[in-house]
């Protein structure tokens, strides 16, 4: 990771990332322990482009699927019962919603953070089936 993707992604993680981490924790009903490796979803030649992928392809998914399992107040017991982590990453293996699964109380979100960015409804399906499937 060059000099370019280590700036934007501290920049990202210190301005914009707070926002996000307090809008999922009000989804969720909780504070939400979230590991993410920033160094993983830091790809070369798109440093100016983390602030709107970011949220596209992590966490606006986060927030809608959390809102929708925790609508009611069952949804919200579940997930703060049952979820003890959630894992944002990007591995290069993933590209498709295939990366996210639920297991043993966390839940893993792996997928290329610069392609199929506008897929966010696809992702917040899925990760609302696997939380709903694993709560």
């Amino acid at each position: 990771m060059g000099l370019a993707e280590r700036r934007s992604v501290e920049r990202f993680k210190n301005d914009d990332y707070p926002g996000w981490k307090s809008r999922i924790d009000a989804a969720a009903g909780f504070d939400v322990p979230i590991e993410v490796e920033w160094q993983e979803l830091a790809v070369p030649d798109y440093a100016d482009s983390y602030a709107e992928y970011f949220p596209q392809v992590y966490f606006q998914p986060l927030v809608d699927a959390l809102s929708a399992v925790g609508a009611d107040d069952m949804g919200k017991d579940a997930l703060r019962e049952g979820v003890s982590k959630v894992v944002v990453r990007n591995t290069g293996e993933y590209f498709s919603p295939t990366g996210i699964s639920f297991t043993d109380g966390v839940l893993t979100f792996d997928h290329k953070s610069d392609t199929n960015t506008h897929h966010v409804e696809e992702r917040t399906k899925r990760l609302q089936e696997v939380l709903e499937a694993g709560l």
